[in-house]
C-alpha cells in the first residue's frame, strides 16, 4: 500500500508539472498582440497609399524617431518558436508576412538614404541575406523569413503579394497590419491590387499577349502548384471580362515579363 500511494502522489505531482507548464505557456502565448497594433499604427501614419500601389515615407519616420518600430520589432523577436507554434495557422502567417516587411522597412531605415534596397549589403552580400535581426529564437535575414518559414511552410501563392520588399516593381504596401481575422480578405484583395495595375500586370487582346510582372517567373513554381499554371492563376484577377479570362486560362497567349524597377518605394522625393 504505501508505494502504492507513493506512486500516486509522484503521479499527481507529475501531472500538476505538467498541467502547470501547459497553463504557463498558454498564459505566455496569449501575451503577444494578434492585432499587430503598433505595425498598424505605424503603416497608417507612415505609408501613403496610391490606389494601385503604396509609399513609404522613410524619411519623415526616421526624423521623427524609430523607437515604436523598435518596440515592434522587439516583440516580434520576443516570441519563441515554442510560443508560435501553438497559434492558429492564421496567426502565424499573419506573424511572418507583418514581421517580413516590418524587418524590411528596418532595414531601408538603417542606411536610408539609398535609392533601392539593393544598394545595400555590397556585391557579394545581397540584402535578403543580412542577418541583422532575431526570430524564434535564431538570428537570421529576410530570405529565410520568406523562403523557409513563409513558402516552406505555406502552400500559399497570394503571399507574394503581401510580403513587399520596399520597392516599386512589389506589391503595394498596405496601410494596415495583416491579422489572422482578416488574412483571406486582405490577401485577395491585395492580389486582384497588384494584377489588376496595369503598369506590371495587363492583357492586349490585339496581341493576345500577357504582360506579367517577373514575380511569376521568379515564383512560378508556387502558381503552378495549386492552379496548374501561372496564367490559370493570373486569369480570375486580372480581368471581369469572362471571355477574356477564358482566352487567359486556356493557355492560347504570348507570356512576356516585363522589367521590374527596384528603385525604392520612397515617398520623400
Amino acid at each position: 500500500m504505501l508505494c502504492c500511494y507513493k506512486f500516486t502522489v509522484i503521479f499527481r505531482c507529475g501531472a500538476l508539472v505538467v498541467l502547470a507548464m501547459v497553463v504557463s505557456t498558454g498564459v505566455y502565448a496569449s501575451r503577444f498582440d494578434h492585432s499587430h497594433s503598433l505595425w498598424s499604427e505605424l503603416l497608417q501614419t507612415y505609408v501613403v497609399d496610391q490606389g494601385d500601389f503604396s509609399q513609404v515615407k522613410y524619411q519623415a519616420l526616421k526624423q521623427s524617431g524609430t523607437a515604436p518600430l523598435v518596440e515592434y520589432l522587439q516583440s516580434l523577436s520576443a516570441v519563441h518558436a515554442s510560443q508560435f507554434a501553438l497559434w492558429t495557422q492564421s496567426q502565424q502567417l499573419a506573424f511572418l508576412i507583418n514581421a517580413y516587411n516590418a524587418f524590411t522597412v528596418k532595414l531601408i531605415l538603417d542606411h536610408y538614404p539609398v535609392e533601392s534596397i539593393k544598394d545595400i549589403g555590397g556585391f557579394f552580400r545581397s540584402p535578403w541575406k543580412i542577418q541583422f535581426f532575431a526570430l524564434l529564437g535564431d538570428k537570421t535575414h529576410l530570405d529565410y523569413i520568406e523562403h523557409e518559414l513563409i513558402r516552406g511552410r505555406f502552400k500559399e501563392p497570394r503571399i507574394h503579394f503581401a510580403v513587399v520588399c520596399a520597392s516599386i516593381g512589389c506589391p503595394k504596401l498596405q496601410a494596415r497590419a495583416y491579422t489572422a481575422e482578416r488574412m483571406e480578405a486582405m490577401l485577395e484583395s491585395a492580389t486582384q491590387t497588384f494584377l489588376r495595375d496595369d503598369s506590371r500586370n495587363r492583357y492586349d487582346a490585339q496581341r493576345n499577349t500577357l504582360h506579367l510582372s517577373k514575380i511569376f517567373k521568379w515564383y512560378a513554381e508556387d502558381f503552378v502548384a495549386t492552379s496548374g499554371s501561372v496564367e490559370r492563376f493570373v486569369a480570375p484577377y486580372i480581368s471581369d471580362d469572362p471571355k477574356m479570362r477564358q482566352q487567359i486560362q486556356s493557355r492560347q497567349v504570348d507570356v512576356e515579363y516585363l522589367d521590374y524597377d527596384w528603385a525604392l518605394n520612397n515617398a520623400d522625393i
